[in-house]
């Protein structure tokens, strides 16, 4: 099984966005010429790449911000609409007083199965006091986190809230809390490395694509700027496969996790059976 476990929404037909609110989702997201498209696409565009799950992540940002970009509720639409081939997480405002209750109800109403929270969009570090309350409802229920983690190349987000080191307090304090650092926490893939090694909540996903094509940057990424053989021998359970998508394209970057000198049973770890474990199932 294949699952993309980094995958955007926020241009889905079935959604039923206003052109307003389409065009508000380009800006926020700096993606300006994305059009909007339907299920029936995506699912032929996981056809075409051998995909066979998609986890779809909204984001929660305050209306001066430009409002949610999806919502929670939508994003548990869409899973009742092809739940064969979607998994849905929450998403919420940290700064709003009531996010810890808006998390617990995604999580027993509308079954969404984790938490995605971009520290450099929403403007918060992950050791904040406010985060406490939401820790602990997704330990309550035992979902798991995926941060954005490393550079963002979206309007109006600052580096300093992302940095992989931010995190490992929140890793520490919590250590049966299942976090997923996104994007391998590009450029500092070495402090990723790191903290997966010293702490074994920690995981991380391949939406990390920022020059040349996919083949390329991941041996730069994966196997020249860190050792060659780290994942294989030491990391191979805590790395995911995430695309980004709609902003690059799955089926090259499965094609180059494919080629990767590791053993087979590595990259089926990577492209899904990590995924099914950070996610409790799917």
């Amino acid at each position: 099984m294949v699952i993309d476990m980094h995958v955007h929404p926020a241009f889905i037909k079935e959604i039923g966005l206003s052109k307003e609110k389409l065009e508000k989702n380009r800006q926020v997201l700096g993606l300006y010429k994305t059009e909007e498209f339907g299920l029936e696409q995506w699912r032929r565009d996981c056809q075409v790449s051998e995909l066979d799950r998609l986890c779809i992540l909204p984001l929660a940002l305050p209306e001066e911000a430009g409002g949610d970009i999806v919502t929670n509720e939508q994003t548990a639409e869409l899973v009742k609409i092809c739940p064969d081939m979607l998994t849905g997480f929450a998403s919420v405002d940290p700064s709003e007083e009531n996010a810890a209750d808006v998390l617990e109800y995604a999580f027993t109403e509308l079954g969404l199965k984790g938490l995605k929270l971009h520290p450099s969009k929403q403007q918060f570090f992950p050791g904040d006091h406010f985060m406490e309350p939401i820790y602990r409802v997704c330990e309550k229920y035992e979902k798991p986190i995926i941060f954005h983690c490393g550079v963002s190349m979206e309007p109006g987000t600052l580096v300093k809230y992302s940095h992989p080191l931010v995190f490992e307090e929140t890793a520490h304090r919590h250590p049966k809390l299942k976090i997923c650092l996104a994007h391998f926490g590009w450029p500092w893939v070495k402090e990723v490395c790191m903290l997966m090694l010293k702490y074994r909540n920690i995981y991380t996903d391949t939406a990390l694509l920022y020059f040349d094509n996919p083949r390329e940057f991941y041996h730069q990424c994966l196997e020249v700027d860190i050792g060659p053989r780290w994942i294989d021998r030491s990391l191979r359970h805590q790395v995911m496969f995430g695309s980004d998508d709609p902003r690059l394209e799955q089926r090259r970057m499965i094609q180059a996790i494919r080629q990767m000198d590791m053993r087979e049973s590595t990259k089926e770890l990577i492209l899904g059976e990590n995924a099914v474990e950070f996610m409790g199932g799917i």
